[in-house]
């Protein structure tokens, strides 16, 4: 039986230098559409899961385009709405290259989705037959009102039995609206099923200070006992083209250690750890829990050697890179 799942949260319009130039070598950008919970959704889709994304857009071409996008990549689009006020966000982003990292610059502000009204959204038709909500901490710390949306839409999915994940995803910058991250991280993550946590995540949004990932999970689960498993990468970088990248999950009082993968040239590393959290997500709801880590860590290796924000990749593709088959192989 097919699965429903409910993705929320803004989406940007990413504007990449071509090649590897600089900011300042460049006289256009390649365009690209993205945003955390989306690329989650686009993710899952290309697995063949129903997903619905949830997002306010401007009422312009631009945001009809982004409806064009997610319906392309069979993300449904059913319960978007437009606002004349705001405007899409922005980002742009210069791609590093051996020693020299990739940057980022953020222009998101007063975007339509920092006004969003959590009103406009019937949540009993969102929520109708759904398994899963996916939300991230980007969402609360961008305004008042994307705060309220995102407790209203965790407290509309436990009311009607929906299971939720949440990519803490701690962004220091964008807190800047009066409320601070231990002020009401805490209330969402307690409601939340399946977290991604690092441990400045443990630290700035739960206030845990722990010297490894696992005490600190093992101290989260004791003081927010709905937590059912929590994920994390691990990620070595040598270069901004070569990385080593494994995973870890806490679940059931045990932890999970996947295999680690040396990934050199890598294509585009924006949108990883989304792909990670899709491949995840699949593999709790088809998979032991050693296999659905594998099958996390798989689908985000196989999103570096992909363009844009999102990951491609097929169910195929990534039980292939799990089992060692066809790993660089002409395919015919």
């Amino acid at each position: 039986m097919n699965k429903k799942i409910v993705t929320i949260g803004e989406i940007l319009m990413r504007m990449t230098t071509p090649g590897h130039r600089r900011f300042s070598q460049s006289d256009y950008f390649n365009v690209h559409f993205g945003g955390a919970e989306a690329n989650v959704a686009i993710s899952l889709a290309q697995l063949g899961i129903e997903c619905y994304h949830i997002t306010v857009l401007p009422n312009h071409e631009i945001g009809k385009s982004v409806i064009d996008y997610l319906k392309s990549r069979h993300v449904r689009t059913d319960y978007i709405e437009f606002s004349d006020q705001g405007r899409i966000g922005l980002y742009f982003m210069e791609t590093g290259a051996m020693h020299r990292s990739s940057k980022i610059i953020y222009d998101r502000f007063h975007s339509s989705f920092s006004k969003i009204k959590s009103d406009f959204f019937n949540w009993e038709m969102i929520f109708k037959g759904a398994d899963w909500l996916h939300w991230t901490g980007i969402t609360p710390a961008i305004s008042e009102e994307t705060l309220l949306f995102c407790e209203i839409a965790i407290n509309k999915a436990k009311e009607y039995g929906v299971k939720v994940s949440g990519d803490i995803n701690y962004r220091r910058n964008l807190w800047n609206f009066g409320r601070k991250p231990l002020e009401v991280m805490p209330d969402l993550i307690s409601k939340t099923d399946v977290i991604i946590a690092g441990l400045t995540d443990f630290e700035n949004c739960l206030g845990i200070k722990e010297e490894d990932f696992e005490s600190a999970c093992k101290k989260t689960v004791r003081l927010y006992p709905n937590i059912e498993a929590i994920a994390t990468t691990n990620r070595i970088s040598h270069s901004t083209t070569h990385n080593v990248l494994s995973a870890l999950m806490y679940k059931d009082n045990k932890l999970y250690t996947s295999k680690e993968y040396e990934l050199k040239n890598i294509i585009d590393r924006i949108g990883s750890g989304d792909a990670f959290m899709a491949g995840l997500i699949y593999g709790l709801l088809h998979k032991e829990d050693q296999q659905a880590l594998e099958f996390g860590l798989a689908a985000s290796v196989l999103k570096h050697s992909i363009e844009g924000d999102a990951n491609l990749a097929d169910v195929r593709e990534i039980e292939m890179l799990v089992s060692g088959n066809n790993i660089g192989k002409l395919l015919r």
